[in-house]
């Protein structure tokens, strides 16, 4: 089929992995994800919405004042009028997008995506070498920015070159010569001329890290983003218009930007934007706000139950759960607390969102859920044989949205087989289909909700001077799930190995986020090897 997108730039679509590596993904299931040819999501969830007459509606609540759809509608038309006349943005051009949940960045991602651009979100935690390779891996020039976030940001710029310039929001006066974005969008007019986009045009590059510890870039179409937006939420959350959602993952995180942005606007509801969260903050907010539905990560809710009696959750009628496995405890205690059963929802960067979980009644405690309607899930053998249930196997998933990686031909090799998505988690199904999980199959380390590489911080520590050689492996944590845990051998001795640990810890968050610190170290005389040489990371993790 041509492209008929008028794209001056086809970096994306020239990256994708060849056709025959893509997995199996049927649009036809469900009556809803028949799609046109052509249309651009975020004219599909904003504008349509304001044109049916939704434009005094609510739709952000909190910190960053009441927006109404129709004054989000105008800001993103006003910016993507800035974009591509100050910024020169064309129809496949990648934007990095950089700050904590805040109306004006989510007008951003609606600006970018209008003009035919391609948001590639990041997360606000992500040092300057991170952020340095994302603009690199996805050829970024241009970045928008929330001021207070710009440190790790300009020192990316001196890394990487060709990422010519930024724009910067929240800024009260000019930063590097040139107005704020709100100074300059209020100079444009408040219609644009939506880029007729292709439903397989790219929208998104989310990036996720990978055991080899270099983060891999997940391109998702304009179709993707409405399919997640018309499965889990329509057959699953079953939200309305009178929702209220509140959460606390990034809208970097696809998680975060299902729940906290993509969702409540499809569903035509508002959403209360936190750009941070203690566990009282959260609950007051919720109590403050009378939200009805949040999203966040296990941690989080069991940090929440001892205190939620504090505050009044009356209103709130459905919670979310993802990022990492439920916790029984975590769900009962929650329920007991509450009186709101927790959805434990599975999803993947690489699928987007969810595709498997539970709701109501359909809950079993304990277990993850079934295929959501539009998907398929299955347990294989390495072979990709269907296992009978009961038997622990590599959970494999199909359905309207999939794995596309951006340049890295190998790993989609090793994602998706026999048209299938392996999403790296072993499971077991039962006799009525409901999927529990076991294990991950690789060396991803998930802590607090946070997909996090030991090989990337193995990477970091070994610039450490000191540092001769380590491994990274999750051991289990009560709190967190798992920790992040480096076995270090030293160039020499250490008389005070505690305060050596202190000054890798902080040598490590200096270089990438902060989440991914090793939160415990221990040292030894030697790393545990195989006679050809590999590190044993289960002997690592014997040692806990």
């Amino acid at each position: 089929m041509p492209d008929k997108t008028p794209y001056l730039d086809t970096f994306a679509r020239d990256n994708l992995p060849p056709r025959e590596l893509w997995p199996e993904m049927d649009f036809s299931v469900l009556p809803e994800l028949n799609y046109a040819e052509s249309f651009n999501c975020a004219a599909e969830l904003l504008d349509r919405f304001v044109a049916a007459g939704g434009g005094d509606r609510i739709v952000f609540r909190g910190p960053g004042g009441v927006w109404r759809y129709g004054k989000l509608l105008e800001q993103a038309n006003r910016i993507a009028n800035v974009l591509t006349g100050e910024f020169g943005l064309r129809p496949g051009n990648r934007v990095l997008l950089r700050g904590p949940n805040h109306p004006m960045l989510a007008a951003c991602w609606f600006a970018v995506v209008k003009a035919g651009g391609i948001c590639v979100s990041t997360m606000p935690l992500l040092r300057s070498r991170e952020l340095s390779y994302i603009a690199e891996k996805a050829e970024i020039r241009l970045a928008v920015c929330d001021r207070r976030w710009a440190g790790e940001l300009e020192t990316a710029r001196v890394r990487t070159p060709q990422l010519e310039q930024v724009a910067y929001f929240n800024c009260e006066e000019e930063l590097k010569g040139r107005p704020s974005l709100e100074a300059m969008a209020a100079e444009m007019p408040d219609t644009f001329e939506n880029v007729p986009t292709r439903a397989d045009d790219v929208a998104m590059i989310a990036f996720t890290s990978g055991t080899t510890g270099q983060a891999k870039g997940t391109v998702h179409f304009h179709r993707d983003v409405m399919a997640a937006c018309d499965c889990f939420p329509r057959s699953t959350l079953k939200a309305g218009p009178d929702d209220i959602f509140i959460g606390t993952p990034p809208l970097a995180f696809t998680f975060g930007l299902g729940g906290l942005l993509l969702f409540p606007i499809r569903a035509g509801a508002s959403v209360v934007l936190l750009e941070s969260a203690t566990p009282e903050s959260l609950l007051q907010a919720m109590a403050d706000e009378k939200a009805t539905v949040c999203f966040t990560a296990p941690t989080m809710f069991r940090a929440m139950t001892p205190l939620a009696g504090d505050y009044d959750l009356g209103a709130l009628t459905k919670c979310v759960s993802a990022g990492e496995t439920l916790p029984l405890s975590v769900y009962q205690g929650w329920e007991a607390a509450t009186g709101v059963r927790i959805i434990d929802g599975l999803g993947t960067t690489e699928l987007l969102h969810i595709f498997i979980a539970a709701a109501g009644d359909d809950i079993r405690p304990g277990a993850t859920g079934k295929p959501i309607p539009g998907y398929q899930a299955q347990v294989v053998d390495t072979g990709g044989q269907a296992l009978p249930p009961g038997t622990p196997g590599l959970l494999a998933v199909r359905g309207p949205t999939g794995c596309r990686y951006l340049d890295d031909a190998e790993r989609q090799k090793q994602y998706v087989q026999h048209g299938w998505n392996l999403t790296g988690d072993l499971y077991v199904m039962d006799e009525d289909g409901y999927f529990w999980y076991q294990s991950r199959a690789d060396d991803m380390i998930v802590s607090a909700g946070y997909n996090i590489s030991g090989a990337e911080i193995e990477d970091v520590l070994l610039e450490h001077p000191s540092v001769k050689e380590c491994g990274v492996v999750g051991v289990p944590d009560p709190e967190r799930g798992q920790i992040v845990k480096a076995f270090v051998v030293l160039n020499d001795p250490s008389p005070d190995e505690a305060a050596t640990a202190i000054e890798l810890q902080d040598f490590v968050k200096q270089e990438i986020a902060p989440y991914k610190y090793p939160r415990a170290i221990a040292f030894l005389d030697a790393l545990p090897r195989t006679e050809t040489g590999k590190l044993q990371r289960f002997r690592l993790r014997e040692m806990g």
